[in-house]
């Protein structure tokens, strides 16, 4: 999609409202971290029954004083961007809308207010102003970890509802409505309940064959609890080793003091300053 041309002034607001290199551009974001916080903080204790009946119709007021402002800065957004339709269709531009519409929708749907916890979303812009990349990085190895072990926690979770199933049935039959037992499913749901170990305790069994199975489902419910950690623990460490290896296929030896290098980005050695070689070629040999 090409980009539109720029005023200078559009440049300008351009460089503070979307980008961080300036100081001007971080301090924007900061401000705009705190009103947003600010904001959320007015829903809360409107959300209060005592202050709102005090203090409601401030509340209101400094709602729609907010609201306005985030409108101004949503519409600077779209005038100096240099693509528009790109900002207004990307994940912070979807926010930026959802966090305005809940305040006019509020004026045909009033059940429609508690919504606007929504701009709680837009603190995202703090991983731009801190640049917390290397976190950014941790998240993406989670991610691929998570992504490779998909199909065994989907597997695992298949027989944990097949275990559930069972059991409930169990106590279905065992226990009785008599017993808080109604149906199946609300079985089924004690079951999961018990193989998770959270235990509400709403409903129990109450004959001893039915205290019998619940203490198996109890025992399951301690094996079973370490099997998702433990799959994508094991692919967590799997993505660790092989990054370990391509930096080690990646390494270079400085040709003048042999210093090994593993940081494919580095031209220069950190010991002697001499220059390296490219990754994944030998470095020349020196003429005796």
């Amino acid at each position: 999609m090409a980009k539109r041309e720029q005023t200078p002034l559009q440049s300008a607001f351009y460089r503070v409202i979307f980008g961080t290199e300036t100081t001007a551009g971080k301090w924007f974001d900061i401000c705009l971290i705190i009103v947003i916080l600010a904001s959320v903080l007015i829903i809360m204790l409107d959300s209060i029954d005592a202050y709102h009946a005090r203090y409601g119709v401030l509340f209101l007021q400094i709602e729609w004083a907010f609201t306005i402002l985030f409108t101004i800065e949503y519409m600077v957004r779209l005038w100096c961007s240099p693509n528009p339709k790109a900002y207004a269709r990307s994940v912070y531009g979807v926010v930026d809308l959802l966090a305005l519409l809940p305040t006019y929708f509020s004026l045909l749907l009033p059940q429609a207010a508690p919504l606007l916890i929504i701009r709680l979303l837009r603190i995202l812009r703090i991983f731009r102003v801190l640049r917390l990349l290397y976190l950014l990085d941790e998240a993406n190895h989670l991610a691929r970890a998570l992504h490779r072990s998909a199909r065994k926690i989907f597997v695992f979770f298949s027989m944990v509802i097949i275990l559930a199933t069972i059991f409930g049935c169990l106590l279905y039959v065992v226990e009785g409505p008599e017993h808080g037992f109604n149906s199946i499913p609300h079985s089924i749901y004690w079951a999961i309940v018990t193989i998770t170990t959270v235990g509400y305790g709403d409903v129990v069994p109450m004959t001893p064959l039915g205290q019998i199975i619940s203490a198996c489902g109890m025992l399951i419910g301690y094996a079973v609890i370490a099997v998702p950690t433990g799959i994508v623990t094991a692919e967590l460490t799997m993505g660790q080793q092989l990054e370990k290896e391509r930096h080690i296929r990646q390494s270079r030896n400085c040709s003048t003091c042999a210093t090994v290098e593993t940081d494919p980005a580095a031209h220069y050695c950190r010991r002697c300053g001499s220059h390296l070689p490219s990754p994944g070629h030998a470095p020349e040999k020196r003429s005796s």
